[in-house]
């Protein structure tokens, strides 16, 4: 339930459109509907700008359809579900209707309005193709947040001079996602010729001693380069989500 909806309920009241019991019965699922397995949060958007987001990992298909429909119902929109299998997504598909499916980044995206909130841009930098699930889980993100997103991947340190040719495109954002793996060096290198704030996604992408993203992790942890900070491993999402609430600041 976003503000809009809210004002119509009460307009549709104030002009005797609707009775108290009706305008009660609209607004008795603030602050969030029961459906015994989860609880929605309906006016997440009021109190924060973005709605909520279905995290689908491990839910049962009939559980997110019945989370989706919910919220749909109660007007939502750009609902974002995230780590969502292409199986269980055509599963859903045939009760969601106006749904879009981002294999790649595992979302989905039902009810999907396009909005442009700042006129800043967010650049989402790769290491290498390797990394680009989790680069597109970002992008996709802050796309559907309504940000304008730059996307600069296969930039690694392997081939550094790939990066420097893109400084005057890095220059641009008003923040910046760095999703890399292995050792994960590349959020130094960024937020050592930055001038925006750098956020890093360590990813599972490695070998042994990578441990699963680990070492990535402790060396974005342990950069020395100023303005960084980092999400956790593969967090292309959280990393969006942040990104979104520094890039609207003074918009």
């Amino acid at each position: 339930m976003d503000n809009k909806l809210l004002r119509d309920i009460l307009n549709k009241y104030k002009a005797e459109e609707i009775t108290e019991d009706e305008c009660l019965k609209s607004l008795a699922t603030l602050p969030y509907k029961d459906l015994g397995y989860a609880k929605i949060d309906n006016h997440r958007e009021i109190r924060t700008g973005y709605p909520e987001v279905i995290f689908c990992q491990n839910k049962k298909p009939e559980h997110i359809k019945g989370i989706v429909k919910s919220i749909l119902n109660s007007g939502g929109e750009n609902v974002l579900l995230t780590r969502l299998t292409k199986d269980i997504f055509k599963e859903i598909e045939k009760e969601i209707e106006n749904i879009e499916y981002f294999e790649d980044a595992k979302i989905a995206v039902a009810n999907r309005v396009f909005r442009q909130f700042s006129n800043s841009k967010i650049a989402i930098i790769a290491a290498g193709t390797s990394d680009y699930p989790v680069a597109e889980e970002a992008a996709i993100t802050a796309e559907v947040l309504g940000n304008k997103v730059i996307r600069l991947y296969d930039v690694g340190v392997a081939g550094i001079h790939r990066l420097f040719s893109k400084i005057d495109i890095i220059h641009e954002a008003k923040v910046i996602i760095c999703v890399a793996g292995m050792e994960g060096a590349l959020l130094s290198v960024v937020g050592g010729i930055a001038k925006a704030p750098v956020i890093g996604v360590p990813t599972s992408v490695g070998y042994g001693a990578n441990f699963g993203g680990l070492s990535a992790l402790l060396a974005m942890l342990n950069s020395c380069a100023s303005g960084s900070s980092v999400v956790n491993i593969d967090n292309g999402f959280g990393a969006a989500y942040l990104a979104s609430m520094i890039n609207r600041i003074g918009e």
